[in-house]
């Protein structure tokens, strides 16, 4: 559905009270991609549920920009190509433009991610860190600001992971007060190797690069901490 299309069925008019508690709502969105035609169309529900011609949104060049700013703000090292967000920002403008054609012309090709082996906290275990290359964490921060609204629209009111305006402090805050309503039993679980474990069959081929062991394939897992383990 083109924007036209979602700015005619949006078209009438909003009290002036309504305009500024949908904008409220969506506050946390990134306004490069997403107009208020758009957020009245995901509020209201799209036709058949699925959103489509959504990857030139992705490819436009101010999208990749906030994806490289919200990069950049997050520092962190190299990938595999030894590539540091610095060497990146001094050839931003190329860069940028380098990612816009490969994903227009689909010959974007993912790196292999940087495989690193951090303590786990309270345990003398050891957990995987994924680390790709800047590169590839741009288009995953551009890919995130076009879909996470679509999938935050029908996430359940008591997740608080991960989540834009959301976190440990929002979510205790609920733990109080449900504690005042007189609810005192709590449930602990955990899916151990949860994200060592994903299959890859839905997802796109993918490989790691282990430091001291070079290149090898992965046939399950996800890199921890990356916006695909969000999702």
């Amino acid at each position: 559905m083109s924007e036209e299309n979602l700015s005619a069925v949006t078209s009438e008019k909003e009290p002036k009270q309504d305009k500024e508690a949908h904008r409220a709502r969506w506050a946390w969105v990134e306004r490069r991609v997403w107009t208020d035609s758009m957020l009245r169309s995901l509020e209201k529900g799209i036709k058949g549920g699925k959103w489509y011609a959504l990857i030139d949104k992705v490819y436009e060049l101010k999208n990749l920009q906030s994806g490289f700013w919200k990069v950049w703000r997050n520092a962190g090292s190299a990938g595999t190509d030894g590539q540091s967000v610095s060497s990146f920002e001094a050839k931003e403008e190329q860069e940028l433009q380098q990612l816009a054609e490969e994903l227009r012309t689909e010959s974007y090709r993912p790196a292999a991610v940087k495989r690193v082996w951090i303590p786990k906290p309270g345990s003398q275990e050891k957990r995987p860190l994924g680390i790709p290359v800047v590169r590839d964490r741009v288009v995953q921060a551009a890919l995130r600001n076009v879909i996470e609204p679509i999938f935050e629209r029908d996430f359940a009111a008591q997740s608080y992971g991960f989540r834009p305006g959301r976190g440990s402090r929002e979510a205790l805050r609920r733990v109080e007060e449900l504690l005042k309503e007189g609810n005192y039993w709590v449930v602990d679980a955990d899916i151990k190797g949860y994200f060592d474990s994903i299959p890859h069959n839905k997802l796109m081929e993918n490989g790691v690069m282990e430091t001291g062991k070079g290149w090898e394939a992965t046939p399950e897992g996800i890199p921890q901490g990356g916006v695909s383990a969000r999702y």
